[in-house]
């Protein structure tokens, strides 16, 4: 029998030494970061009276960092040590959400108190992301990306499990503050795992010459039509369709009528589905084209049709891992097509810009859905939203099919000859 762990298996990222001390570490983050997604949700509804424009500006600043730093972080990745910077970046994360915590706690916080620290963490988010996804490939090197990306797409989701159940039933018995302690806290493992990493173990490829900047970067995604028609299709998935946070926290209150617990639970009944979409990724590697994330992108949006039509708690609860099954493989899809189909010398800036189209629109968005949600109903702004995802896809599907293969040389110098 063939060793889950060997270099064909499913579980092979796990054969690097700094993969593994990362993972746990990372484990006990996501579950921190989802309870507090949950509890920061419900502290603004609590503030504003179950304001959804008011939840929808929240997100909107906490997003629209993206737009500003998201590119820049992408060149940092691909000029300076990784580890150092996660370190950083992990650091004020952590101390964010303690400050926030502390004033729930001790009944001193504020609207904007929210304000100024989602736009906080969100600034230090759009330095991390992108250096994140380039820090990958030199944990487990090149031929190992795809499975490392499903894998840790797998520990975020299993955060996803974990993380709103807990913080339903905290905020029930005490309060929001408690979940914000807990994620500032969860911070000291990650980067307690990066410290004790070996740098003679990370895999750094020798890069071709490069000019080194944003601008190069952009014209190596507008010369690559398979990257950039993956990042046109997230967009509009992400924008509209991935606004869960907004869509679970309405449809419970204003919907339904349910408490936090109820609430949390949303946050796990997806999660169990997109779960199930990252461990499903981890074998369709062989699937991963353009087309493909396309079509993916079609079923994703229809299930959110579905969503906005569902009659009960109960029948909304059932639906729910569905759309955690079809968004997860999109998106593991988009992101490991991206990352393994380009040029390594500037791939921190490509996935720069792919995290700033995948989140750029959602600062827009949310405050759309927000507004939306006061103007014509909850039910009918989910509906919106995945009418204009469906659109969207059905129209680059149209446009694009037949001009997506990818060059047989990723190199920045013939890409852009």
């Amino acid at each position: 029998m063939r060793s889950r762990v060997d270099k064909n298996g499913n579980w092979r990222s796990f054969r690097h030494r700094n993969f593994r001390i990362l993972y746990p570490a990372n484990a006990l983050s996501n579950i921190g970061s989802w309870a507090q997604r949950v509890a920061q949700d419900w502290l603004v509804l609590e503030l504003t009276n179950n304001s959804g424009a008011a939840l929808g500006a929240v997100t909107a600043v906490q997003f629209a960092p993206v737009l500003l730093f998201s590119l820049h972080g992408g060149a940092l990745a691909d000029r300076v040590n990784k580890r150092k910077l996660l370190i950083a970046t992990n650091f004020f994360a952590g101390l964010s959400s303690i400050v926030i915590g502390l004033l729930v706690i001790t009944e001193n916080i504020q609207l904007w108190h929210v304000f100024v620290g989602g736009a906080f963490l969100g600034v230090v988010t759009a330095l991390d992301a992108p250096i994140r996804q380039a820090f990958t490939s030199e944990l487990v090197g090149h031929s190992d990306v795809a499975n490392a990306v499903s894998l840790n797409s797998a520990n975020f989701n299993a955060g996803r499990l974990v993380g709103p159940a807990m913080s339903g039933f905290l905020i029930a018995r005490f309060s929001t503050g408690p979940s914000f302690i807990i994620n500032g806290l969860t911070y000291i493992f990650v980067i307690a795992a990066l410290i004790a990493m070996r740098e003679k173990e990370f895999f750094i490829q020798k890069k071709e010459e490069t000019l080194g900047t944003v601008r190069e970067g952009i014209r190596y995604a507008l010369a690559r039509p398979d990257l950039y028609v993956v990042m046109l299709l997230v967009f509009f998935a992400a924008t509209f369709g991935l606004n869960f946070q907004i869509f679970n926290a309405l449809m419970a209150t204003r919907e339904f009528g349910k408490g936090p617990a109820s609430y949390g639970l949303l946050g796990t009944y997806i999660a169990i589905g997109s779960l199930t979409g990252a461990l499903l990724s981890a074998r369709l590697e062989r699937f991963r084209t353009t087309r493909f994330i396309i079509k993916l992108g079609v079923l994703f949006s229809i299930a959110v049709l579905i969503l906005s039509v569902a009659p009960t708690y109960t029948w909304y609860s059932l639906w729910l891992p569905f759309c955690g099954i079809t968004a997860l493989t999109m998106l593991i899809s988009a992101n490991s097509y991206v990352q393994t189909h380009t040029d390594h010398a500037v791939r921190g800036r490509v996935m720069g810009i792919y995290l700033l189209i995948f989140m750029g629109g959602t600062p827009f968005g949310s405050l759309l859905i927000g507004y939306l949600t006061e103007a014509i109903g909850v039910r009918e702004t989910v509906s919106f939203c995945g009418a204009v995802s469906l659109i969207a896809a059905l129209v680059i599907w149209a446009v694009f099919n037949k001009k997506v293969e990818p060059p047989k040389d990723f190199r920045v110098s013939e890409v852009l000859s």
